[in-house]
């Protein structure tokens, strides 16, 4: 059974739905006695990084998500969901993560290295390109998938990027860091691939993997 963290910042139905289109049982839960209970977590998210660190913060499900984690229980973080997992973001002013993998978020300059402008957000299909190995990936071929997102992560360990995709920079698309995994894309909203990548997910959870 896979928990998804209800926050007030997450799709929460089309990441529901896309686990019910691969057989997968989830719930939705603000609650961390409930979420404690679940197999695997999911962290979605939408919007501000200092508005969702404020919502973790208050309903305190930033030190559940530190403690679930230290323990051994699975957290995969999707768009802003992923960013979150960082040590902190520049996004309104500095904002403090949940530290889980080290690095920081910053935003896209909107111009290139020739001086042209480009557009942000970066938003649409983009090409991933494997970096280094993680069991997300497993019999997984690199494809597109779907972004919507003006800020980046500046990982401090590269090692921890699983897949990229050009956007000016080499954007990490796809984070792996023991039982702390993330993608910065929508799998929910990316196809064929992304709903790999979480049935891949989900076999990591149930030590399928």
């Amino acid at each position: 059974m896979i928990g998804i963290v209800d926050y007030g910042m997450g799709n929460l139905f089309s990441v529901s739905k896309a686990l019910e289109r691969i057989d997968v049982e989830s719930f939705i839960s603000d609650d961390p006695a409930e979420l404690v209970k679940a197999d695997g977590i999911l962290l979605p998210g939408v919007g501000s990084f200092r508005d969702a660190m404020n919502l973790l913060e208050r309903q305190k499900l930033d030190v559940f998500l530190k403690e679930y984690t230290q323990s051994g229980g699975f957290l995969l973080g999707i768009c802003l969901g992923m960013q979150l997992l960082f040590d902190e973001s520049e996004e309104n002013g500095p904002t403090k993560g949940l530290s889980l993998i080290p690095g920081k978020v910053v935003k896209f300059s909107g111009i290139d290295s020739n001086e042209q402008a480009y557009k942000v957000p970066h938003m649409g299909w983009n090409y991933l390109n494997f970096q280094h190995p993680s069991p997300l990936i497993t019999d997984v071929k690199e494809d597109y998938v779907y972004f919507v997102h003006s800020y980046y992560i500046e990982a401090e360990d590269k090692t921890v990027v699983t897949a990229s995709a050009d956007y000016d920079v080499a954007v990490p698309a796809i984070v792996s860091n023991g039982n702390v995994y993330g993608m910065q894309f929508h799998p929910e909203k990316s196809g064929t691939m992304g709903m790999q990548l979480l049935k891949n997910y989900i076999e990591l959870v149930e030590g399928k993997k």
